[in-house]
């Protein structure tokens, strides 16, 4: 019976995290997840009875940005997680990177503790988010010490093998998801549009933390050249010194008059309750997801999406038949496709409809675990085998 300890960077829980709940699950009784950071990660992790452990409390000081010399200087504050992580290990049958800086620790303590290691990719690996450092860093380990690399989409398998990764340790398996976690009632929708005073609007919601290139101000924009009974909610807040964004936002709201359709309700729990209150849901991030965790989420609620036409959103989205396609950082496009959901009700009603039967088939939790399962069963019995050690 394989034992597997996954590796997590974070403290706060974002789509890599949430999507390692769901594979952690099948292995509670014989998996640890340790975190580098602690935080409301920790606590969702042990709500769902998965084994955690906090192996750092200090946030590792390396960022997708960080240079060789700053890569160098942290060496000596993660030197004793590395040691953690190690002894750890060799307790353990495979070690699973979920994240990058996991992958870094991951690597030493897969050579050190003659574990195989898989890494799930999560990243669109280029320069557009990485240094050239840390490209060439998460390459140069996955090529050389990963028995397996998952990647979350096309886009980002692509992305891996023209940055140098071997074609020969890739796989894609996509996030899954359980639809029944999606399913809100038509009350419950109807009370919290009236605690947010949507009654009688055109909701469009915009998911994900309030960063640049999320691209919040391009919905702005657009809403500002869409009729007035357009409304959007902002859910999400600001993480990593983006605070000036946030600064930007409210000063573009105000300069284009528009205090009374835009609606900044910061971080919540109610995700699907508050997709579900919207008549449609907006993806508009200025440079490519790797995969669109927002996009499943709001086709499993129901409702239309429209989405930047890069990246993962492209094999998430067939335009005009399971949601909208719009081209990155043209709010004049994004406004057109929002007039077209509020006049054709009947035709986007249909593609809404269309996009959950698709999301709930393609992206179901339980084959998507069955395909990893698959993929990890076969990296552990070939990592004994070539080792002649007993198959646990």
């Amino acid at each position: 019976m394989k034992k597997i300890l996954f590796l997590d960077q974070s403290g706060k829980p974002g789509g890599a995290e949430l999507c390692l709940i769901d594979i952690a699950k099948p292995y509670r009784d014989r998996a640890l997840v340790g975190l580098f950071a602690d935080g409301s990660f920790r606590n969702l992790l042990q709500q769902n009875q998965i084994p955690t452990r906090v192996f750092s409390t200090q946030p590792i000081s390396v960022h997708k940005a960080s240079d060789l010399v700053q890569g160098i200087k942290s060496f000596q504050q993660i030197a004793p997680l590395i040691n953690q992580v190690i002894r750890t290990a060799r307790e353990y049958d495979l070690i699973y990177a979920n994240t990058q800086k996991a992958l870094v620790v991951g690597a030493l303590a897969s050579f050190f503790s003659r574990r195989p290691l898989v890494y799930h990719l999560h990243d669109i690996l280029s320069q557009e988010h990485f240094s050239q450092t840390n490209l060439r860093i998460a390459v140069t380990l996955a090529n050389r010490l990963a028995s397996l690399v998952i990647a979350n989409s096309q886009a980002s398998k692509t992305a891996f093998i023209q940055a140098g990764g071997r074609q020969d340790i890739i796989e894609v398996v996509y996030n899954g998801f359980e639809a029944k976690n999606y399913q809100t009632h038509e009350s419950e929708i109807r009370k919290l549009r009236q605690e947010l005073e949507l009654e009688n609007k055109f909701v469009i919601g915009h998911f994900s933390r309030l960063a640049p290139w999320k691209g919040q101000h391009i919905l702005i924009t657009a809403l500002a050249q869409c009729p007035p009974q357009v409304t959007a909610i902002l859910v999400g807040d600001a993480l990593f010194g983006e605070q000036d964004y946030v600064k930007q936002l409210h000063q573009q709201v105000a300069e284009l008059g528009l205090e009374n359709r835009v609606k900044f309700l910061g971080f919540r729990s109610d995700i699907p309750q508050l997709m579900a209150a919207c008549n449609l849901v907006a993806h508009t991030s200025t440079s490519a997801e790797p995969f669109g965790r927002v996009i499943v989420e709001a086709m499993l609620c129901g409702r239309p999406v429209v989405a930047a036409k890069a990246g993962g959103a492209i094999e998430l989205v067939e335009h005009g038949i399971n949601g909208f396609l719009v081209t990155p950082t043209q709010p004049q496009e994004l406004a057109k496709v929002i007039t077209t959901c509020l006049q054709e009700t009947q035709t986007t009603a249909t593609i809404a409809s269309n996009a959950r039967i698709s999301a709930s088939q393609r992206f179901d939790v339980a084959t998507i675990n069955q395909q990893i399962a698959k993929l990890l069963d076969c990296k552990i019995k070939t990592s004994y085998v070539s080792t002649n050690q007993p198959i646990p």
